[in-house]
């Protein structure tokens, strides 16, 4: 018995920028970046993590010019594999490459007792501080983590005299919040911003002129089923803002693009407010006794397919 019928779905697509990614753990990052593309995203800031990290990002925004700019960092998870000359290497190297990088991150501060334990707070703070010297140095904003050193973390940009930065998946304090907001700085916002309540807390109190939008891929997100994130999940992290806030999503697209345009110094075309694309889908499904549904997808948006590789990160660890 055969029978079949079509469903249509009308999506819109709005120009938004991840702020924050490490492509650099994915594969398949070239279907990865073709479905990114196809859910609206204009612009990726891919973050490093350590040596290897900043090669390989630099290579894939070499590929994909005008759509990822890389950010060079040294992630506090790293430090503990790290002697003073290592550092002292990988910091050599950030600074040899700085001119390819629209940003320095990922960097910051990691109080959780599992990373101090092989990062003293000391060491990771000497650290920082140099790393930010450098951001200073070639007027280059900073994309920090902040896990439980949300003051110290700010105590450091504020001595380092640092014009821009971005506190990534912010879950800290309200009254650090507020001191990071009046010195000019940002927060992001990622797909946690769904069910996490001290990350929704700090996107409700963080001004729209302020706010950016993030997935932190490959991250596992969710409570109970968790799947793990890719750029283009960041129209969750769209969804999420929209609703704490009470704005439609075209309003918060609009802003947090701007925002990281003008954070990140993008080319001004990516912030150009356009009206939203509305692509209609319309799946065909044929339907056979015995058999499994096969769904084809007809109309301007490609087939989706599958995206990661099982990953080390997850919401638990970053929050």
């Amino acid at each position: 018995m055969l029978s079949k019928h079509a469903l249509k779905s009308n999506l819109k697509l709005y120009n938004l920028i991840d702020t924050h990614a490490h492509l650099d753990e994915l594969q398949n990052f070239d279907s990865i970046l073709d479905n990114a593309r196809e859910r609206g995203i204009v612009a990726i800031i891919a973050v490093g993590s350590d040596y290897q990290s900043n090669i390989k990002t630099l290579e894939i925004s070499q590929k994909y010019p005008s759509f990822v700019f890389p950010a060079l960092g040294l992630h506090p998870w790293q430090l503990g594999e790290l002697n003073s000359s290592q550092v002292n290497g990988e910091l050599e190297f950030i600074e040899q490459n700085i001119t390819q990088a629209i940003a320095i991150g990922e960097i910051g501060l990691d109080y959780d007792k599992r990373v101090v334990k092989r990062a003293s707070k000391e060491f990771q703070k000497e650290v920082l501080a140099r790393l930010l010297e450098l951001a200073r140095k070639y007027d280059k904003p900073v994309s920090l983590h902040t896990r439980y050193a949300w003051r110290d973390a700010l105590q450091l940009v504020q001595d380092a005299d640092i014009g821009k930065a971005v506190f990534h998946w912010f879950t800290g304090f309200s009254s650090v919040l507020r001191d990071i907001i009046n010195g000019g700085y940002y927060v992001s916002a990622t797909p946690a911003a769904e069910y996490h309540e001290e990350h929704r807390r700090a996107v409700k109190e963080t001004p729209m002129d302020k706010l950016l939008l993030e997935t932190d891929c490959p991250v596992y997100y969710g409570r109970g089923t968790k799947y793990q994130s890719a750029p283009g999940d960041i129209t969750r992290s769209l969804g999420a803002v929209a609703q704490l806030k009470g704005l439609d999503e075209a309003t918060v697209a609009e802003q947090t693009t701007r925002n990281a345009t003008v954070l990140f110094s993008l080319p001004s075309v990516i912030a150009s407010p356009s009206p939203p694309v509305i692509l209609t889908l319309t799946l065909s499904v044929t339907k056979r006794k015995g058999k499994n549904l096969k769904m084809l997808r007809t109309g301007s948006a490609k087939q989706s397919q599958s995206l990661l590789n099982p990953g080390r990160r997850s919401d638990d660890n970053n929050k």
